[in-house]
């Protein structure tokens, strides 16, 4: 078989498990994708995607991962988060994980507000918190999942053209 088939199917699969991972918290999604297009882009000897383009696709997958980092601990610190709730959000978004779509919804929420709530013994700030927490995740999702479309649109293009 052709090395460059076998790098084409990786760095598709990549690419793929990438887009998934950029909806689950459990997977490193954007960089899992910008690895996909480096296989691709190595199949095709770097010439119909080269160094400048990856480069680009680097910076954005690296984008990605700070604004989701950025937007989670600004939505919980915002909302006047103990180290216990994030300590707590983290811990509830893996367990959330083994508990599908209302797992990684809700996991990370009860994880703050457990956490906040062992530190202030005050159910509205921990309510407060595990919302606050929340909001930052989702608008770490939107990032995350609207650079990821970024990159397939950019990368699509050019081996398009």
């Amino acid at each position: 078989m052709d090395a460059s088939i076998v790098l084409y199917v990786l760095g598709a699969l990549l690419v793929l498990i990438g887009l998934a991972g950029s909806v689950l918290p459990a997977l490193p999604g954007t960089p899992l994708m910008f690895a996909g297009m480096l296989l691709v882009a190595w199949g095709t000897g770097f010439s119909t995607i080269g160094w400048g383009l990856l480069t680009v696709l680097g910076l954005l997958a690296a984008l990605s991962l700070a604004l989701d980092f950025v937007a989670n601990l600004l939505g919980a610190k915002r909302a006047g988060a103990s180290r216990l709730a994030l300590a707590g959000a983290a811990i509830g978004t893996v367990v959330g994980f083994f508990f599908g779509l209302p797992g990684l919804v809700f996991g990370p929420f009860l994880g703050a507000f457990a956490g906040e709530y062992l530190h202030s013994r005050h159910g509205g700030m921990a309510t407060r918190v595990g919302i606050g927490t929340w909001v930052g995740i989702l608008l770490g999702l939107v990032a995350r999942v609207s650079i990821a479309f970024l990159m397939l649109g950019i990368f699509a293009l050019a081996l398009l053209l």
